[in-house]
């Protein structure tokens, strides 16, 4: 029986979450090679499973050589194969897998999966956002929190909650662990595509750091920053980006 994208996102992202516990699981990897086991494995999926079942559309995948073919496509599929090679690779929790579908140059469909804690979370099938925290909480980098990040949690009184993996970070304020991701240290496409469709699916508000649209399937991969929010903080958040001094 065919799958609707939303259907085939969900079960890709899933499937390849498995795989990746099962490479972890087998106990042959350092940590360093570890990762890269897990990106290549769970890449090999995705790209093979993808182009099979949607042979006209075009993909692009942190894990592959890109090929610009894809710039010709109105459907392109943008998958991480390891959000978060790092916390994969140390056993924690706090990667992602993600599979999404950008129409038009818009996030529309995808899936993002926690394999860690046993979630996948999906456009076709929203849930309910918990209510906010107050205080808010604010997502940042556990290793490198941007100091643009930083200085709006100072304006906005917000609490600071260190964490891996851009998905791991996006997803967090879908399920309500935190109610702000603001990122301004730079991404690429597949960092946030599905991310962003599903946090879009789920209503909240998903932009650039100045309020613009995200835009995807560019021939430059690179995307500075990224908002994913609750709807009202949205413009607390880009009121105090816009008021900080432009660095340099």
């Amino acid at each position: 029986m065919s799958m609707t994208d939303g259907e085939l996102a969900a079960h890709l992202a899933e499937t390849a979450g498995r795989l990746l516990l099962a490479v972890r699981a087998s106990g042959v990897f350092s940590a360093k090679a570890l990762g890269k086991a897990g990106d290549q494995t769970a890449n090999q999926f995705l790209i093979h499973a993808i182009r099979e079942q949607r042979p006209d559309d075009g993909l692009l995948s942190e894990e592959e050589k890109d090929n610009f073919e894809r710039l010709a496509h109105e459907r392109v599929w943008i998958v991480d194969p390891v959000d978060g090679t790092r916390e994969y690779g140390e056993e924690r929790t706090d990667w992602a897998v993600h599979v999404g579908l950008a129409i038009g140059g818009v996030a529309s469909v995808g899936a993002v999966a926690l394999p860690g804690l046993g979630v996948v979370l999906r456009t076709d099938r929203p849930q309910p956002l918990p209510r906010g925290n107050t205080p808010p909480r604010m997502l940042v980098s556990r290793t490198r929190p941007a100091m643009e990040a930083v200085a709006v949690a100072e304006t906005l009184g917000a609490e600071l909650v260190p964490m891996g993996s851009a998905g791991a970070k996006a997803m967090a304020v879908v399920r309500g662990d935190a109610e702000i991701y603001l990122h301004t240290g730079g991404q690429y496409e597949w960092d946030s595509c599905a991310p962003v469709a599903v946090a879009a699916a789920h209503g909240l508000h998903v932009s650039r750091a100045d309020g613009s649209p995200l835009v995807y399937n560019q021939s430059d991969t690179y995307m500075p920053d990224l908002l994913i929010c609750q709807r009202h903080h949205a413009e607390p958040v880009l009121r105090a980006m816009e008021s900080l001094a432009p660095v340099g």
